[in-house]
């Protein structure tokens, strides 16, 4: 198994795909897009050093505490490090969770670049939404993206196209506040408050 640097994640979340939710954000992204809701993940540092297998206990447990329904990979970029998530969603699929990839490239952009491990990531991946953020052209109408160019890509039969314009799963917003008095957020704020 891989060591993957992530940024952050989140054992259950309703805001970052379809249903309950696993939601991890890798750290570094080279494309640094204008007013990104994550700057803080663009520097190429060490942050959390995790082996792939120790993701997938953490998935799992969320499955039988949560009733999770997938998990979502965000960024920073999680192209960069398709090796290691690919190995998580493989596990993944293998327990019959979908999973949801977001990425700053484009599809024709991750055939034609053959970066390592991608087709083995998106051999894995249901649902695919590419494109960077562009603060010019605010999605207003779709869930889960922030820009009008970005794409959703049904790579598998799990989820329907028009699942991205159900009510169901509209624009949220959460906020937690933990016992030491520190907080997190994720999800989509322009659109939700």
């Amino acid at each position: 198994m891989s060591k993957i640097n992530l940024a952050n994640w989140i054992d259950c979340t309703e805001v970052e795909g379809p249903g309950k939710r696993f939601a991890l954000w890798t750290q570094g992204c080279e494309r640094h897009c204008p007013d990104c809701c994550n700057p803080q993940f663009f520097d190429f540092i060490p942050k959390t050093i995790i082996n792939s297998t120790e993701v997938c206990k953490l998935i799992e447990k969320s499955l039988n505490e949560n009733k999770i329904e997938g998990i979502t990979f965000l960024g920073g970029e999680p192209v960069l490090q398709a090796k290691g998530l690919s190995e998580i969603a493989k596990f993944c699929k293998e327990n019959n969770l979908s999973v949801m990839l977001f990425t700053g490239y484009t599809l024709e952009n991750l055939l034609a670049e053959n970066l390592p491990f991608v087709n083995e990531l998106l051999q894995w991946t249901d649902l695919l939404v590419d494109g960077h953020f562009d603060p010019n052209n605010k999605e207003t109408t779709r869930n889960w993206v922030g820009s009008t160019n970005q794409h959703f890509h049904f790579l598998t039969d799990r989820y329907t196209s028009g699942i991205e314009y159900d009510e169901l799963f509209s624009h949220g917003f959460e906020l937690r506040i933990h016992s030491d008095g520190t907080f997190q957020s994720n999800g989509f704020p322009l659109n939700s408050l």
